[in-house]
């Protein structure tokens, strides 16, 4: 791997392999923006409609439980069914879900319960677009071009979902509508699925069973073959319950009590809270470009889980500022510790996850890792009203310090990563997980 890293594709891709990553790349990049204007669209859609951190807590909570509820059954989709054709379906869903809204919003129709089934399609559909695309990228680009890919990724996703996207809705919100914005997500939801279109069709790397069985059974001994897979893998049950955890603390305060601390604290406005947004996308852009343009570390869990494990320390920063400028420096130095190393976490489940369970073990991967984001929104707004908002995010901020080093240390990952090096290019990787 090379010091420098292309941020447009992948270096060495053969002709037909380049055409096919960059319209993935190209969907990729209209589906994010569609998701960051709707993210704050939903939000500042809340709040014109006089609605308080309940009403957003139910918004945001029920789009989580979505994507909860069915991450998994994506996964299991994406390990029989065309990758690119789900995501198709799933940005056409958007499409729907955000014109009814958008459209109802600038009439003045808009009701609570159309946007929270909006907010539940939508979190439906980031449930099932994470496993499918993960499934997928290991069948366009070569093994050794995988860390570079998941770094491009990592630059893109912050950049257009959490900076451009929100950027441009607290734009739009500001000289129009909620309403409006919302329609534009719509749009580049429309746009993304067009480009998947044009994709070859990619075939499923799994050999199903000729004779077809019982459905129902089929596709629980899949999500079942998926957690065995988890539970006797240590580096994975140790960081998805840590991220767990993590959102636990973590997500709430972002998603629900950062708009509210922000127009209390300093009197801010969607455009503050886009600016907050930004300064996460940027912070997460460039850490992930440095993960990108670096080798597989010889100790990659042990760099993880010790940025991971002081990433939520900005909350603090959060529960004491009365500036904007200290709310977005936060958010620029969250987005830095979350983001930068998923380069090195999509990396490590490409190549060490077999192909035939990779669907399923990234639907795990968002599963576990989200499993109580719902619980975290749903508590954000009762906590932060018992205990006050600095208070909570002071909380949220130093809890899962000592939890990363308890995972850390229960699953020995230390001596994982010594028994299964990644660094070396070509090396063959002994996927046992069974440590001694």
């Amino acid at each position: 791997m090379s010091s420098t890293v292309d941020t447009r594709v992948p270096a060495a891709l053969k002709p037909f392999a380049l055409r096919q990553y960059r319209l993935l790349a190209s969907g990729l990049v209209l589906a994010m923006f569609a998701d960051g204007v709707w993210a704050v669209g939903a939000v500042w859609q809340v709040i014109e409609m006089g609605g308080g951190p309940g009403q957003l807590s139910a918004v945001t909570g029920v789009a989580a439980l979505g994507m909860v509820a069915f991450t998994l059954a994506g996964g299991v989709l994406a390990d029989r069914v065309s990758q690119r054709l789900i995501m198709i379906g799933l940005e056409l869903v958007k499409l729907t879900a955000f014109a009814v809204v958008g459209v109802a919003g600038i009439l003045g129709v808009l009701s609570l319960p159309v946007l929270i089934g909006a907010a539940l399609l939508g979190g439906i559909t980031m449930g099932m677009y994470y496993p499918a695309y993960s499934a997928l990228l290991p069948s366009i680009v070569e093994e050794s071009q995988l860390q570079a890919a998941n770094g491009i990724e990592g630059f893109l996703r912050p950049v257009i979902f959490q900076a451009l996207g929100p950027m441009v809705a607290g734009g739009v919100i500001s000289i129009a509508s909620p309403g409006l914005a919302i329609v534009l997500a719509g749009v580049a939801s429309a746009s993304s699925a067009l480009f998947y279109l044009a994709m070859a069709p990619v075939a499923v790397r799994r050999e199903l069973a000729a004779a077809a069985g019982h459905r129902v059974r089929e596709v629980i001994a899949d999500i079942a073959e998926g957690f065995a897979y988890l539970w006797r893998t240590p580096w994975l049950w140790a960081t998805l319950f840590f991220a767990c955890l993590l959102v636990l603390a973590t997500m709430g305060p972002i998603e629900v009590l950062i708009p509210f601390a922000l127009r209390e604290r300093v009197g801010g406005d969607a455009g503050d809270h886009s600016l907050v947004l930004a300064a996460f996308g940027i912070g997460a852009a460039s850490a992930s470009l440095v993960f990108a343009s670096i080798p597989m570390p010889r100790r990659y869990l042990s760099l993880m889980f010790g940025i991971w494990g002081f990433s939520s320390l900005p909350l603090v920063i959060m529960g004491l500022a009365d500036r904007t400028w200290m709310f977005v420096v936060s958010g620029l130095l969250m987005g830095v510790l979350f983001d930068g190393p998923m380069v090195l976490w999509g990396t490590l489940l490409q190549r060490r996850v077999p192909p035939a369970l990779l669907g399923r073990v990234a639907s795990l991967d968002f599963f576990v890792s989200v499993a109580l984001m719902p619980v975290s929104m749903a508590i954000a707004a009762p906590v932060s009203q018992a205990i006050g908002l600095a208070s909570t995010f002071v909380l949220a901020g130093l809890l899962p310090v000592p939890v990363a080093f308890g995972f850390y240390c229960a699953a020995r990952l230390w001596r994982d990563e010594v028994a299964h090096p990644l660094r070396v290019e070509g090396a063959v990787v002994d996927d046992d997980p069974v440590l001694t």
